[in-house]
């Protein structure tokens, strides 16, 4: 009872912080801009840092059993200046927060010791409002504490805070730490300068770090060593601390030292830490760079009026996408200059055989080049002196399918220059290990550069962004930036407040306002500074869905005029995938595939690309799909009968339908039962509807991409073993055509169309150049070096060790150019005919249709009808003024197939001239009889019948 009677006694006490008497932190002025010198103030190390840190840390012992609760979780939010969330249920208690300004907080049998300061709340009977649960949908149910509105909310979130419960006894029933984004938001969100902003006098530093208790920047000559030559104190002004300096900071280096109370740590922690907004950086990160882009040193010739040497593009439906990964593009070419190989550089060099095959491939109508993320990232050591490298020679000579090669790749593979690049450490600057020098503005002329050269080769570019996750977090972490700063606010928690890491680590919260808005800046800086022409959203159902329209509309208003670029054809898309935290809307409405209709973002069509090759990436590695042989030539997987084989390739015909038809919601056709459906009337197997897009500009439609097994290697394995190359070869072609061929936008992994292979691995994100080789010289396409990588392949070795064995699976460098030609060829013809790339889903609806469809359809065989207006007659507006009919079939049968359309009668349908005069002699064997409406298609063949006017 003593104890609950001295907790009752103790009284409201006003928002008036106690803290120990200390020295008041200087306040910098205009006057004593210079004051600070190296000689008052010297930088420490990360390492003296950390050391520091832990000495400074108050030894706040425990002076009796700890109540319920834990001071290192965060159970708790404050949601609003006003309001707390808590999931407690206590009818009769009552309740405190507690504030250390040294964070010397623990917890006693009695509650929580250790306070400045102690400040009862109270239970608010109305709840959450409805503000709150829209932006917290997940703590709808949370008991609602009010705050008195004397509280200086703003003082208290520079401290260590928790609050408590007790009941009515007076024993605490619970403790925990506070989850504070909300209350930032709320008292915080800014839309100021935020960076190294440059006048013509001055350099100002603008840092919003709102929870900060101080905030120094070093100002350095030196890109990672020596002393700064000068420290400054920023000063705060409503969360955001500031400081103008001179003109001379220009081309110097800087870093931020933060004081602030980390959650990780429970401590006042002392962060270096880079500028968030930072526009350069020294070699892999260690200090930020004064750089202003707008100097026209920092641009190439005629930079600013490459606006008007954009490639043409009339319409987003005309579209369509190559990925590729920067250092792959030209790292294994040994004809090129060892300084530009695997960098920025080699996409300047015109006689290059990677530019000359973009080049031709853009020629063919290719309009949009995806790289792989080009932003500062963790992993490769931008210093390339520093870089470890394999006996190519000596793996060369080793067996196809030895574990050899994969053992030497493995055993450097963190110190090899190579990563994909998916671990974000700062957005908004150019990754410095694709440069010729990391440190400097070198990087920012020479990704310009690249922008440029592309440009003028017929090519726009797409910028890969990862804003779903951060590599590092936490204050001693040297690739954290973003948690030093602010920390526990950019980073998504749980409710007991730990970091959620379902996207791979260290999870982003674009949900917060000044996260969304770091995130919509950065995407105006490519856009604008870089003159990017659209942006791949990497996990990008991680987002909501509110950000993305926010980011599309940010993107969409910039204009030539004061932009210098034209937003209407910036292009937005990417992973629409719904799980983790985030999955069925439970943070919100998010960007996933099922949320997007209507909104004009496109996302990854997993379905057609499922149906095309057969399983998915996390299915049995054998199972076939439309192209592959499911019921017309089966391999050795076991599906469970006949009928399971032959029910299977008709629902996958009908998934891939719905694809051709750009995966429109609402597109209606035939099944396989000879219903009339809709789209979204098919079902996945796990009972997702197949369809989910408004508009054909909403479904990116593709069957390999970066991850996973490239399209060559997923045929090689789930093919049946009697095929031979040649037949492998068509089977290439047929996957390829379906995605060329249908409506929405078209998406090509590099080296697609080269029968590219990386021995098989399943994921070769650090697999290094060995495995990830592109060889645009054709003599190879990297087939049987080597067993993949153990960690991700070690259980598929021995179902892939005697394909690689086998030396038929091996293509012939004439089989490799036809493949390029293939891919040249459907081009073509997709840019014949307005018809393929219809731009609404009512065109679509009115001109798309399927035959050959019901029960008694013919398997493995599509036959699509593209449909023309006719000049001053009722009905379809006429959009091509060559062709008034196309007929598209699409044959997966390994034999030749012979059937009838009666709706195809009478049509004056041949060959498409560019099949005509094709290198591929099978597909000139495809006959059309008009009398009769009877075609006969060769084996695993797409042809392309038209009707000239």
């Amino acid at each position: 009872m003593a104890a609950a009677t001295a907790a009752a006694a103790i009284p409201f006490t006003p928002c008036v912080l106690r803290v120990p008497k200390t020295p008041s932190l200087p306040l910098l002025t205009s006057s004593s801009l210079h004051s600070l010198s190296s000689n008052t103030i010297k930088p420490p190390s990360l390492k003296a840092l950390s050391s520091r840190a832990k000495a400074l840390r108050p030894q706040c012992s425990l002076m009796a059993p700890a109540a319920q609760g834990d001071l290192a979780l965060a159970k708790a939010y404050w949601v609003s200046k006003s309001l707390i969330a808590w999931n407690i249920n206590n009818d009769d208690a009552y309740y405190y927060i507690y504030a250390s300004r040294t964070a010397c907080l623990y917890t006693t049998s009695e509650g929580i010791a250790g306070e400045d300061l102690k400040i009862q709340i109270e239970v608010d009977d109305g709840g959450l409002p409805k503000n709150v649960t829209e932006k917290f949908p997940h703590i709808r149910d949370y008991r609602a504490l009010r705050v008195p509105d004397n509280v200086d909310a703003g003082s208290l979130l520079k401290c260590q805070l928790a609050v408590a419960c007790f009941n009515g006894d007076g024993n605490c029933a619970s403790c925990t730490g506070l989850q504070l984004p909300g209350v930032i938001d709320d008292l915080f969100s800014y839309d100021g300068p935020l960076g190294a902003i440059f006048t013509e006098e001055t350099v100002s530093l603008y840092l919003w770090a709102p929870t900060a208790q101080r905030v120094l920047a070093y100002i350095y000559s030196d890109p990672s060593d020596g002393d700064p030559l000068e420290t400054v104190e920023l000063k705060e002004s409503d969360g955001v601390w500031s400081v103008n300096g001179p003109r001379t900071w220009e081309g110097h280096y800087y870093a931020y030292e933060v004081s602030v109370f980390h959650p990780s740590t429970l401590h006042i922690e002392t962060c270096l830490a880079n500028d968030p907004y930072a526009r350069g950086l020294s070699a892999d990160g260690k200090r930020s760079l004064f750089i202003n882009l707008d100097c026209s040193t920092l641009k190439p010739e005629e930079w600013d009026q490459l606006a008007d040497e954009k490639p043409a593009l009339s319409s987003i439906s005309d579209m369509s996408i190559y990925e590729l990964h920067i250092r792959d593009f030209s790292a294994s070419d040994h004809t090129v200059n060892p300084e530009l190989r695997g960098g920025y550089l080699a996409f300047t060099l015109s006689d290059y055989a990677g530019m000359l095959h973009l080049t031709k491939l853009a020629k063919a109508g290719l309009t949009h080049v995806h790289l792989l993320p080009s932003f500062h990232f963790a992993g490769v050591d931008d210093e390339k002196e520093n870089w470890k490298y394999i006996d190519e020679d000596k793996l060369a000579s080793l067996p196809p399918d030895s574990v050899e090669q994969q053992a030497e790749v493995v055993a450097i593979q963190h110190e090899d220059g190579y990563n994909w690049g998916y671990n974000p450490v700062l957005w908004g600057v150019p990754k410095g290990s694709y440069a010729t020098n990391p440190s400097g503005s070198c990087r920012t002329l020479e990704f310009r550069k690249l922008v440029q050269s592309l440009n003028r080769a017929g090519l726009r570019v797409i910028l890969d962004v990862v804003y779903n996750h951060l590599h590092g977090n936490g204050p001693f972490d040297v690739n954290s930036v973003l948690d030093k700063v602010v920390p526990g606010y950019y980073l998504r928690r749980n409710s007991a407040g730990l970091v959620e890491h379902s996207t791979c680590t260290n999870n982003t919260a674009c949900e917060h306002f000044m996260v969304e808005r770091l995130i919509i800046d950065d995407l105006l800086l490519w856009a604008v500074k870089y003159k990017i022409d659209g942006f791949r959203f990497d996990l990008m159902g991680h987002l909501m869905k509110g950000t993305m329209l926010k980011a599309k509309i940010a993107l969409h208003s910039l204009t030539t005029s004061k932009d210098g670029v034209d937003g209407s054809k910036i292009y937005v898309y990417g992973e629409g995938w719904d799980f983790g935290e985030v999955a069925k809307n439970a943070r919100g409405v998010n960007a996933s595939q099922f949320n997007l209709g209507g909104t004009g973002i496109g996302s990854f069509n997993d379905r057609i690309r499922d149906a095309v090759v057969g399983g998915s990436p996390f299915g049995p590695p054998l199972q076939q799909g439309f192209v592959t042989g499911l019921s017309l030539q089966p391999n050795e997987h076991d599906y469970g009968g006949e009928d399971v084989t032959e029910r299977t390739l008709a629902v996958l015909k009908d998934h891939i339908q719905v694809g051709l038809a750009a995966n429109l919601h609402n597109f209606v056709f035939t099944n396989h039962r000879g219903e009339s459906v809709k789209g979204s009337d098919v079902h996945t197997h796990d009972g997702l509807p197949v369809a989910y897009a408004q508009c054909p500009t909403e479904t990116i439609n593709y069957v390999s991409a970066h991850d996973n097994e490239t399209l060559f290697d997923a045929i090689s394995l789930k093919t049946a073993a009697e095929l031979s190359m040649q037949e492998r070869c068509r089977v290439n072609h047929l996957a390829t055509s379906i995605i060329a061929l249908s409506q929405g936008i078209p998406f090509f992994h590099a080296g697609d169309e080269i029968l590219r292979s990386k021995s098989l691995d399943r994921d070769s994100y650090n697999s290094g150049d060995w495995f990830n080789r592109l060889d645009f010289s054709y003599e190879s396409n990297n087939w049987g070096v080597g067993l993949p990588p153990k960690e991700k392949n070690g259980n598929n070795w021995p179902l892939i060790k005697p394909l690689l064995a086998n030396a038929s699976y091996k293509p012939l460098k004439s089989q490799i150019i036809s493949a390029v030609q293939n891919l040249e060829d459907l081009l073509r013809i997709r840019y014949s005919s307005l018809l393929f790339r219809l731009q609404t889903a009512d065109s679509i609806q009115e001109r798309v249709r399927f035959h050959n469809t019901g029960p008694s359809s013919i398997p493995g065989l599509i036959v699509m009808s593209l449909e023309d207006g006719h000049m001053g007659m009722p009905g379809l507006t006429q959009i091509d003024p060559i062709y008034s009919f196309i007929v598209v079939t699409f044959n997966a049968q390994p034999h030749e197939v012979a059937f009838t359309i009666h709706a195809l009668r009478a049509r004056m349908l041949q060959l498409h001239p560019i099949q005509l005069a094709s290198g591929d002699n099978l597909v000139k064997c495809s006959l059309y009889e008009a009398r009769t409406g009877s075609f006969k298609i060769p084996g695993r063949t797409t042809t392309v019948f038209v009707e000239n006017r």
